[in-house]
């Protein structure tokens, strides 16, 4: 839960601090934005993905499932500025499966928190393992950073790419290529 009254006193010091009147038309109404957006985009601070993962249902099939280009933002924690992408799960039931919504639900509540990138592909891969217990799991993450965008480096449209095994998807060279040749 963000503090809204410290998040606007933090905004009316930043505006200030960069040399702007925080009474102008346009910014008087910005610290409250601002503490509306953090509510939003921080969302995911606090909550767990076995909220999501939790709700199973029986299958006999143990046949690898995809759900691709599921869209995320997150923002980066070492600058605070958003990072965005798409990400990929793959894994092989253990007589279990759960509604493919979970999935996309489990990769917003970990995106929604100041992240890294490969932190946040590790941590879905193993709520993914520790709830649902599938026989292996894959996560891969392709997404572009506004803190090499838009700031340091500025090579707009670069995007990063990271990706992780666990279970049968570590020792089954054929089930990762299966996956990439999908995506």
């Amino acid at each position: 839960m963000v503090d809204e009254v410290k998040i606007e006193q933090a905004v009316r010091l930043f505006l200030e601090a960069i040399g702007e009147d925080i009474s102008r038309e346009g910014l008087k109404d910005t610290p409250g934005r601002i503490s509306e957006m953090c509510s939003e985009l921080f969302g995911g601070i606090g909550k767990n993905a076995a909220d999501h993962l939790s709700v199973t249902f029986n299958t006999e099939s143990n046949k690898m499932i995809l759900e691709k280009d599921i869209t995320f933002y997150s923002i980066c924690e070492h600058h605070l500025l958003p990072f965005f992408g798409k990400a990929h799960i793959a894994y092989v039931p253990n007589g279990q499966v759960v509604g493919l919504s979970k999935l996309a639900r489990t990769v917003e509540t970990y995106a929604r928190r100041p992240q890294i990138q490969e932190h946040l592909t590790a941590q879905i891969a193993d709520a993914i393992m520790e709830y649902l217990q599938p026989k292996g799991v894959m996560v891969m993450m392709e997404a572009e950073h506004l803190c090499m965008s838009m700031r340091g480096v500025s090579k707009p449209g670069t995007k990063t790419v990271t990706y992780i095994c666990r279970g049968e998807f570590e020792e089954d060279k054929s089930l990762q290529s299966a996956v990439f040749q999908l995506i």
